[in-house]
This record gives structure tokens, C-alpha cells and sequence, in this order.
């Protein structure tokens, strides 16, 4: 779709305040690459989420990566994560790109995200982690789930790239798992250009964590006897370069560490705002023909999202017609376009149709998008918004 909609996805993620706080610190003529203002970011980010540990990477796909190539290190022999069908492609292909099998687990309409029961029943002795997508700010976790985890002692990994600042139980998603993921793409909650986060409360784990987003270096660890072990092993090498795993280069930089400083000062109020232009179109929707029936608890809205309750092909042409006529900016399907068993990476290594088998996810392929919300929406454009969605009813 064109940029030029009234209404994008997103709009003035980047303010004024932070391209200043950009310019003044470029006017030092600092260092540019992963420094000081990285890990200041880091600490910034980890208070705030309620961890001990946080790394900073160049996106949310690598976040994803390096907690699979962690659980990579964890179990080299590989098993089986589960997945849900209805997510970001990263979650799956770093599932792929690590050796691991995708098993996969349909949705519920009320949480977008994957159904506890169905992971349950997907759980046996190959499984090593439940990958859990919360779409959109909704919450999917249950007490249910996360004891039965426990019990089996198999690791949770949360992916919340879309759902900063979203609650279980009044604590902060990304605090369940053994590590978590977060994206700060431009129009997320907030945004560093391009970056992302995984965080941890796991020491070992964070030592990792700064390894492999670093070309495996050690020097990566800022604990001297950390260090000192390690190279007492390796006397043969230069201290400088010793690489202890294979692992990649997916740091970010300075700027985005700014970037992300300045951001995270209005990430509560932008949150706050988002949740209540959520709760207007809800309301104002039409509940006869879209599905309204959400878990609000603990939300924090990504966008406005659009499920038809009935299969219409029909209707839901008209419906995309009205947004292009009005230039109101969506995407159809959800996050990653719905069903992701349905794309040319996984129909290959997948039997025929095995995306069938996943009926909610299915619905929301041909029959869902969603729509930008963003805190400058004001009540009346809300309004427009929903009165433009409710007109394919007349």
C-alpha cells in the first residue's frame, strides 16, 4: 500500500525530543559503535521490564535467534519446540536455522495467541521449549501453562516484540520465560529505528547471550574471572580472540542505545494512550459482524485489530475496499500475515496442506486484519475509523 494514507500504521514514532537528544550527543563526536550508551540502555531496559539481565541487538528476529541458538547450546542434539502457527516467520525460522523441529499449535480468538490446552497436548519427551507470540498486546499466558512447564522442566521463551508493557498477574510479559524477546521497530511501541532485546534472569544465559551476539568472543563478558578461566585453557591463543562459539555479529549501536534511552521515557504514557484508543473502537465496532470478545486484562495495544465472525469473502472485500477509499493503511491476516504454514519456507518441509489443520489460524488468514493505532489518534478519528468499518453492514 502507498504511504500516503491519512491513516498509517504509524506515525511520528520519532519525535522532535529524540532527535535532539541524538543531535546533542553526535555534536561529542563520540564513539558510534556498541559502547557505553548500549549498556546504559540495557540497564535502563532491564529496570524497567523487572530482569536482571537485558542485550541489545540489531532487531527483533535477532533476539529471536540468539534465544534459540542459546537453547541450541542447552541441547545440541536438537528436539522439539512448540510454536504457534500464528506469528512472526522469525520465531519459526530461528526454530529451523537451529536444528530444531517447529511443532505447531492453533489460536484462540480471545488472546490471538496460542491455546494452553493445545500446547499441553503437544508436550512429550522431545520437547525442550514452548515459544510463546503475544500478538498484538494480548496475553495468552495461563497459570495452567506455566506450572505444567515448570513440572516438565521445560523452558518457556516469550516472544512480546508486539506487546510492550502487557501484564500477567500485574507483571510484565517477558518476565515468565527463560528468556524473552522484544522488538523496536519503527512501529512498535517504541522504536530505535531498527533493534531489538532478549532479555533474562539468568546469568549464565546472559554470558551467552553477549557471546553470540558478538562473533562468539569472550572478551564480550565484562567479568574478569570469567575470563580468566577460559583462557587458561586456551594459553595458545591471543586473549583478545578467542571465540567460543560459532556465532554471528547482531550488535546495534550507539545511536540506537540513545535512541532507545530517549523513547523509553514515554513508553508507559504512549502505552496508556494506545490501550484507550483501543477500548473506543471496541466499543464503537459493530459487535454483529466483528469479533470483540477479547481477554483485555493486562493488554497493551499494538493495533486495531479486525476479525469478521462469519466467512464472508464478500464482506471482507468490501471491508478492504473502504480502507483504500478512505487511505486507512492495514494489513490483512494478522501479525505475519496469518497462517504462516501457509508460506513457500514451511509448505516444503510440511505435509500437503497440513495448514488445514488449524482452524482459527485459517480464519484469521482470509478473514482478519488490522489497522494502525498510534497515541496522536484523537476520539473523532477513532470514531471515523470505526464508522468506516461499520458501513460494509449497510
Amino acid at each position: 500500500m502507498k504511504s500516503k494514507s491519512l491513516y498509517p500504521l504509524m506515525k511520528n514514532n520519532i519525535s522532535n525530543k529524540d532527535i535532539e537528544y541524538v543531535t546533542n550527543f553526535l555534536k561529542k563526536k563520540p564513539i558510534l559503535t556498541q559502547s557505553k550508551q548500549v549498556l546504559k540502555f540495557e540497564k535502563i531496559w532491564s529496570k524497567w521490564l523487572g530482569v536482571k539481565y537485558s542485550v541489545f541487538v540489531n532487531s527483533g528476529a535477532s533476539a529471536n535467534l540468539l534465544s534459540i541458538q542459546l537453547l541450541k547450546l542447552k541441547y545440541p542434539k536438537g528436539g522439539e519446540v512448540i510454536v504457534p502457527a500464528h506469528t512472526w516467520s522469525s520465531d519459526i525460522s530461528s526454530i529451523l536455522h537451529c536444528g530444531f523441529k517447529p511443532v505447531f499449535v492453533d489460536i484462540d480468538f480471545q488472546t490471538l495467541g496460542m491455546n494452553s490446552d493445545l500446547i499441553i497436548s503437544k508436550i512429550n519427551k522431545n520437547t525442550k521449549a514452548v515459544f510463546i507470540s503475544y500478538i498484538l498486546g494480548f496475553n495468552c499466558l495461563t497459570d495452567k501453562l506455566l506450572k505444567y512447564l515448570k513440572k516438565k522442566r521445560i523452558d518457556l521463551i516469550e516472544d512480546v516484540c508486539e506487546s510492550h508493557g502487557a501484564t500477567f498477574k500485574n507483571r510484565k510479559l517477558g518476565t515468565f520465560g527463560w528468556t524473552s524477546n522484544f522488538s523496536f521497530y519503527y512501529a512498535h511501541h517504541m522504536s530505535t529505528i531498527e533493534g531489538g532485546m532478549i532479555s533474562t534472569n539468568d546469568k549464565k544465559a546472559y554470558y551467552d547471550l553477549l557471546i553470540l551476539r558478538s562473533h562468539g568472543l569472550i572478551r564480550e563478558v565484562n567479568n574478569l574471572s570469567y575470563q580468566s578461566t577460559i583462557k587458561k585453557k586456551y594459553k595458545d591463543l591471543n586473549s583478545q580472540f578467542i571465540f567460543k562459539y560459532p556465532a554471528y555479529n547482531l550488535r546495534n549501536n550507539e545511536i540506537g542505545g540513545i535512541l532507545g534511552q530517549s523513547q523509553i521515557k514515554r513508553l508507559n504514557k504512549n502505552i496508556k494512550k494506545r490501550n484507550q484508543n483501543h477500548l473506543l473502537f471496541l466499543k464503537k465496532l459493530n459487535k454483529n459482524v466483528f469479533f470483540t470478545q477479547y481477554n483485555l486484562k493486562g493488554h497493551s495495544n499494538y493495533a486495531l485489530n479486525l476479525i469478521l465472525k462469519k466467512k464472508s469473502k464478500s464482506l471482507f472485500k468490501k471491508l478492504t475496499n473502504n480502507l483504500k477509499y478512505n487511505k486507512i493503511e492495514y494489513r490483512i491476516g494478522s501479525a505475519g500475515g496469518g497462517n504462516q504454514l501457509r508460506q513457500p519456507y514451511l509448505r516444503d518441509i510440511l505435509k500437503n496442506k497440513y495448514y488445514l489443520n488449524f482452524p482459527n489460524t485459517e480464519h484469521l488468514h482470509f478473514y482478519s486484519l488490522y489497522i494502525g493505532n498510534y497515541p496522536e489518534l484523537k476520539k473523532e478519528q477513532i470514531e471515523f475509523l470505526s464508522n468506516v468499518c461499520n458501513s460494509i453492514s449497510k
